[in-house]
């Protein structure tokens, strides 16, 4: 038996490669699916099953174009309703696997298919459990994303969490490996543990929502607590993940069109296209094309796409690095967004030899902002909320990167004004997404609140925040 978890850390998302016997099972495997395809032919293994845990909100799964390619079905458990043809699985039915078995637990609260399935090995023992969105380690999956096709409350939904966890997961071996679907970074859950496997048993330790002594309203209180909304394009991806989509290799067909520098151009202004610039935020400050929006592949890049372009259907124009274009367009079809038309040819460069308007972003680093705060200036921090109650710098203003849209007059028209955020990734998407709105007078803190704190500027915690939220 082979067990193998394919993590992709830009999505915290494990996808399982599971080998019996020259017989493969995957478990929610991403949109590109030919890693799975050229493992299974390299181990000369047919790929027999893809089990999907449930009806991912958070990515596309490739369960789809997978089936298409190898004929393997594909496998839900109760309660799912799928527009193509699926195997719908009985609480409890067992799926043979080479010598090993797979066993489906219907474990419902994140959402109401979703499914754990129980690996038993040769010798029937129970094994691992591949347990989606319900159990992650350190925490829970959040119980609010299904309410309305649920017909649920969020209350209602962790409490029949709260009845998966007890009946079907902590009756199970304190030895049973747990491999879930995500880990610390994803928007599925909000306290989850930066390992990515771990035993059931250290979980009934270490995991709040696995207390043995916890009642149901405790449980509850707890997991509904401190939830942030879910990203915009979470029921978009449920949508393509239940009803279907189109296959990768189209999508990257359509968005790797070069496109000179006057194409490019007519393109933008035709199509409405978003002109997204995927390069590194210094290279972005120091030339962009105008309106351009900056969110930079060198960060969690895919998630702050879902979370900042509502629309998985709007048209994408690319400004990437040179060979990775392709890229992009993976990853951006990762979260459903199939719209690339098309990339800059020759990058900024070509864009400034055809002679076209470049705009840049004024960036300062941490000791030349420290000068600058002398005087009274205005300074808004791009963090989420808890960062911000953490620690702060004095008399900053909070404005979530997660929601700067919605308050775009919150900002000074004509005063300079600062922005700043941990590191320098986040800071430089809104100033990309400000200056798209014909905001112009800030000023990028480089390295942000890391290099803030290193140049001793005086930083203060919680106090009453004065919020854009």
């Amino acid at each position: 038996m082979k067990i193998e978890q394919i993590y992709t850390g830009c999505l915290a998302q494990g996808a399982y490669y599971i080998e019996s016997e020259g017989e493969v099972a995957i478990i929610d495997p991403l949109r590109e699916v030919q890693p799975y395809i050229k493992k299974a032919a390299d181990n000369k293994a047919t790929i027999k099953y893809i089990f999907e845990t449930h009806f991912h909100a958070d990515f596309v799964s490739g369960h789809v174009t997978l089936s298409k390619e190898t004929g393997a079905p594909i496998i839900y458990g109760p309660n799912a309703n799928p527009s193509y043809e699926a195997i719908i699985a009985e609480d409890g039915q067992e799926f043979q696997l080479g010598k090993v078995t797979i066993k489906v637990l219907h474990t419902p609260g994140h959402t109401m298919e979703s499914t754990t399935y129980l690996l038993r090995d040769e010798t029937g023992k129970d094994h691992a459990i591949f347990s989606g969105d319900t159990l992650f380690l350190g925490d829970v999956g959040r119980p609010d994303l299904a309410q309305k096709a649920a017909d649920m409350t969020q209350e209602e939904l962790a409490g029949t969490l709260y009845d998966s966890l007890r009946n079907k997961i902590m009756p199970l071996a304190d030895d049973v490996i747990v491999y879930p679907a995500h880990g610390a970074g994803s928007a599925c859950g909000k306290n989850m543990m930066k390992e990515t496997v771990d035993t059931l048993g250290n979980q009934k330790k270490m995991n709040y929502a696995l207390r043995a002594d916890m009642t149901k309203a405790e449980f509850i209180k707890e997991v509904t607590e401190g939830l942030l909304p879910p990203p915009q394009y979470f029921p978009l991806n449920v949508k393509m993940n239940r009803e279907g989509y189109e296959d990768i290799d189209a999508v990257l067909e359509r968005g790797t069109q070069a496109l000179g520098p006057d194409a490019f151009e007519v393109a933008a202004n035709e199509t409405g296209a978003v002109v997204l610039d995927v390069r590194h935020q210094d290279d972005f400050a120091k030339g962009h094309v105008p309106r351009s929006i900056f969110i930079g592949l060198g960060g969690s890049f895919a998630p702050w796409v879902g979370s900042l372009i509502a629309d998985v259907k709007q048209p994408i124009l690319l400004i990437a690095p040179k060979g990775r274009e392709e890229e992009a367009i993976t990853r951006l079809s990762r979260v459903g967004f199939d719209g690339t038309i098309g990339y800059l040819d020759g990058g900024i460069e070509a864009w400034k030899k055809a002679n076209k308007e470049v705009d840049t972003v004024e960036s300062i680093n941490a000791g030349e902002f420290k000068s600058r705060l002398e005087h009274k200036v205005q300074v808004f921090d791009v963090r989420k909320e808890p960062e911000y109650l953490a620690e702060h710098v004095e008399d900053a203003k909070l404005a979530p990167l997660d929601y700067i849209n919605d308050h775009l007059s919150e900002f000074p028209e004509k005063e300079t004004f600062y922005v700043h955020c941990a590191g320098g990734y986040r800071s430089m998407i809104a100033a990309s997404i400000l200056k798209s709105r014909g905001i112009h007078n800030l000023v990028d803190v480089a390295g942000g609140f890391k290099a803030i704190k290193e140049v001793g500027i005086p930083v203060t915690d919680y106090v009453c925040p004065t919020t854009l939220k």
